[in-house]
């Protein structure tokens, strides 16, 4: 798993307490400050997400390669 999933749900998870926060105690620029921080997040995470899709992409596509090239160079 990636770094920034986690980094980024924590900032999501900071976010979304701050807004509610701010929405309980009335106060509307501690609200969107939760709200940014909690795009800011999801966002992160999301970056995360296609890091590991790619990185499982190329372990995908280069595990069978290199187990033909074993295959076919028994000195490899």
């Amino acid at each position: 798993m990636d770094v920034d999933r986690v980094k980024g749900k924590l900032k999501d998870i900071r976010g979304r307490v701050k807004r509610q926060v701010g929405e309980w105690a009335g106060d509307r620029k501690t609200q969107s400050e939760g709200a940014a921080e909690q795009a800011k997040g999801k966002i992160q995470n999301a970056w995360g997400k296609l890091k590991d899709a790619g990185r499982q992409m190329l372990d995908r596509d280069q595990g069978p390669q290199e187990l033909e090239h074993k295959r076919n160079d028994p000195a490899a």
